[in-house]
């Protein structure tokens, strides 16, 4: 699945974009239109084909088919044979491990893209101070990275990728080197100083929770292609994709089968919800954890058992699996702690479970327990 776009003043905008290594195909048709302003991540697993569309974007790949244009320029077009290298592109990137030379001090860092550009010293200083201004680093000029914090060297990373006022900015993975706790913080930093800075940005990562914090638009990669691209909200109320549910981990996937008026967990007789349709009928959904409330074991709930519990700010994030489907696996947010073992009752709001297939009218299901 793809998604395009108008594409008319886009700052960045791909068509059928492929890539393919030998007779492997990598990416199998790419179509996205970036407007100014605006930060799209390319969120999926390792594998899935964002760093190569990333590479792609920056100039260091070029396409097997298709076409990539910047700013309304056509920067690479397999068909025309068109490419152009990255120096001729105008933007600037951000990679992971941060690429700040050890050497050189904070401000030389900062003001090497404008050496190879051959400005002159008091521009690139001028310059350069504006950068590191801009994203509060201003006083650290004369520093080396080794003296920095990781956060530090990551403004570091941005104040020299901004230097040269690019038209696109990539992320490559950036704050994966840092531990949790920083890389939290980073997140809603990062966020604001995006913003504040008014970039355009293109942002890889593996790790949804940054995606949803940091982009405008996120679309989720699999396989080389993209499977879902929407606004974050979107993704969490309405993922287009079993896939894409489970990769932002929004609950449980389940497969049901429709079996005398009632829809049952696959390979079990443990019933969901009563509803009209066809006998024989199968199905898969999403069970998200909102919709689930625990309770104690009783008439009218799913019995399931407590597999583990994490704290988290708003409550225990317990994995259950219920009791009769094989394998069947659950999140609920409990106010308490659930430990390994226990035995609970689970009541689920219908209106909720997100059907992929086949459509059933709301009006159609009911709850058990008010059946």
């Amino acid at each position: 699945m793809t998604f395009q776009p108008p594409a008319t003043h886009a700052a960045v905008s791909t068509a059928g974009v492929e890539l393919h290594y030998g007779a492997t195909p990598v990416l199998k048709g790419i179509d996205i239109s970036l407007s100014k302003g605006k930060t799209l991540a390319l969120l999926g697993p390792s594998g899935c084909g964002k760093t190569t569309l990333l590479r792609l974007v920056a100039g260091l790949l070029a396409p097997t088919k298709g076409s990539i244009s910047i700013v309304g320029q056509v920067v690479a077009d397999a068909a025309a044979n068109t490419f152009s290298p990255p120096e001729k592109r105008n933007l600037g990137m951000v990679f992971q491990d941060y690429a700040l030379w050890p050497h050189l001090t904070v401000g030389g860092n900062v003001s090497f893209p404008l050496e190879m550009r051959g400005l002159g010293k008091a521009e690139r200083q001028s310059r350069t101070m504006r950068a590191l201004e801009r994203v509060g680093l201003g006083a650290y000029a004369d520093r080396r990275p080794s003296d920095l914090s990781g956060g530090q060297q990551q403004r570091v990373a941005i104040a020299r990728a901004i230097v040269a006022e690019p038209q696109l900015i990539l992320f490559d993975e950036p704050l994966s080197n840092l531990d949790r706790e920083l890389r939290e913080n980073m997140v809603g930093e990062l966020a604001e100083l995006i913003a504040t800075l008014g970039l355009t940005a293109i942002y890889v990562t593996h790790d949804h929770a940054e995606a949803l914090t940091l982009a405008d638009d996120v679309a989720v990669m699999r396989d080389g292609l993209i499977e879902q691209l929407a606004s974050p909200d979107q993704l969490i109320e309405k993922p287009a994709t079993p896939e894409v549910a489970d990769f932002l981990r929004l609950g449980g996937i389940a497969d049901l089968d429709h079996r005398d008026g009632l829809w049952v967990f696959k390979g079990s007789d443990v019933a969901l919800l009563r509803s009209e349709g066809d006998a024989g009928a199968s199905a898969r959904v999403l069970i998200p954890v909102g919709s689930i409330s625990v309770s104690d074991v009783g008439p009218g709930r799913l019995a399931a058992t407590v597999l583990r519990s994490q704290f988290r700010g708003d409550g225990h994030l317990a994995t259950v699996s219920l009791v009769g489907p094989t394998h069947m696996e659950l999140q609920v947010l409990s106010r308490v702690k659930l430990r390994p073992g226990d035995g609970v009752g689970l009541s689920i709001d219908p209106d909720q479970i997100r059907w992929f297939s086949p459509r059933v009218h709301s009006s159609q299901k009911e709850s058990l327990q008010h059946a």
